[in-house]
């Protein structure tokens, strides 16, 4: 009986959940970055990228609250810098250097959501970014449960 070979994955199939999008959320980072540099506040860099993937023709949130939830109880409100198109979570930084406990910010704003992706960008002395992903497969454990609040200053 001859082997049947396993079929081979296209590049393309390999490609991460929303990358198109991901890919212009970080072109606009380097956008707003050569424009203003850094030493300005969160907030500034906030409504800078704001303004400029509203050019793009995104649909952006702006400080959308997550709710965390223990026992069917709120135990605690977040508020993620942006959501863009409803589906990326973007946390912005404006520190010397990234920290570990900045990854887990944003992994605990996507584990407090539906949303999969978050991109943290650092406005700092130099540029830099990570893309951060949380399955909702990996949500579904009993003890915690998390549920997106209304957005707070939307668009």
């Amino acid at each position: 009986m001859p082997l049947e070979a396993e079929p081979q994955m296209n590049a393309d199939e390999r490609r991460y959940a929303h990358d198109e999008l991901t890919r212009a959320i970080i072109g606009v980072f380097f956008e707003v970055y050569n424009e203003l540099g850094y030493g300005f506040l969160e907030s500034v860099y906030r409504e800078a990228m704001s303004i400029a993937l509203r050019t793009l023709g995104l649909e952006v949130y702006k400080e959308f609250r997550l709710s965390a939830r223990f026992r069917g109880q709120i135990v605690g409100d977040f508020r993620a810098d942006l959501i863009v198109n409803g589906l990326i979570i973007v946390e912005i930084k404006g520190v010397r250097v990234l920290e570990p406990v900045h990854e887990a910010q944003l992994l605990n704003y996507l584990r407090a959501s539906v949303l999969e992706i978050g991109l943290l960008l650092n406005f700092g002395p130099k540029p830099q970014l990570r893309r951060l992903a949380y399955s909702n497969e990996r949500k579904k454990s009993p003890g915690l449960l998390f549920q997106t609040s209304r957005s707070i200053n939307q668009r």
